[in-house]
């Protein structure tokens, strides 16, 4: 068996420095290499004092980074790539989606969230609620779709099952989707107090499912984290 390798991953460090901060690329890699349950060390970043060690690993990069034995890696895209590939079966469990459709699910969510949340004005807020409400009701449609897996198993099903994106199993396109869920739900309940409707049964389900997971629920930053982040661009209404 090939020697483990040292993995060390740098993520954002939380206002106290203590635990992890608001940042869903640092949450998208934690989540990957938990689900791939490969030894490796956190270290957590307070941008305020970055000490010298990360400015001379990464000079100017913002945290997530990796060190892979002694190789450092910034790009977030390329880092996920690069696990899945080194970090593979028989030895780690493959986390690449079967459909390339559950890759894409839900990509347009946080661009309308934003849009939403940035709105300081009353009378746009209808308009920018329905646009992001169509990317939730979208993504909730994909996930009360059977998969061809599924329909193969059983061709009279009306609705998927399924837990997640892709199957039974979190991927990639979770590690990705659900960090921004996660910020979605805090400063969407805060700032407009909108909750994600429960009529949404598909995506209720799939966030339920996902709270139950180790590597999502202990991943994600506190909500005060959340909100401390959005501080400075979300806005209340001004009525």
């Amino acid at each position: 068996m090939a020697e483990a390798p040292k993995i060390e991953l740098f993520v954002k460090a939380s206002i106290d420095a203590e635990s992890v901060g608001n940042c869903p690329f640092c949450q998208r890699l934690f989540m990957i290499l938990w689900l791939k349950g490969v030894n490796f060390t956190l270290t957590t970043v307070d941008m305020k004092r970055a000490p010298d060690v990360l400015k001379a690993l990464a000079p100017g990069s913002q945290p997530p980074f990796l060190l892979y034995n002694d190789e450092v890696k910034t790009d977030t895209n390329k880092i996920e790539e690069f696990l899945e590939e080194n970090l593979a079966p028989p030895q780690y469990p493959k986390l690449c989606c079967r459909y390339k459709e559950s890759n894409g699910a839900g990509e347009d969510i946080f661009r309308k969230f934003s849009a939403y949340i940035k709105n300081p004005n009353p009378g746009l807020n209808d308009m920018l609620e329905k646009t992001f409400l169509s990317t939730l009701v979208k993504l909730n449609m994909y996930l009360e779709t059977p998969l061809p897996h599924e329909l193969n198993q059983n061709p009279d099903i009306a609705e998927s099952p399924r837990l997640y994106l892709d199957g039974d199993t979190l991927t990639l396109a979770d590690c990705n989707l659900l960090p921004k869920l996660n910020i979605v739900k805090v400063v969407c309940k805060e700032y407009r107090n909108f909750d994600i409707p429960t009529e949404l049964k598909g995506l209720t389900r799939y966030l339920k499912n996902a709270y139950e997971q180790d590597e999502f629920r202990y991943t994600c930053p506190n909500d005060s984290e959340v909100l401390i982040a959005y501080h400075s661009v979300a806005k209340y209404l001004n009525k």
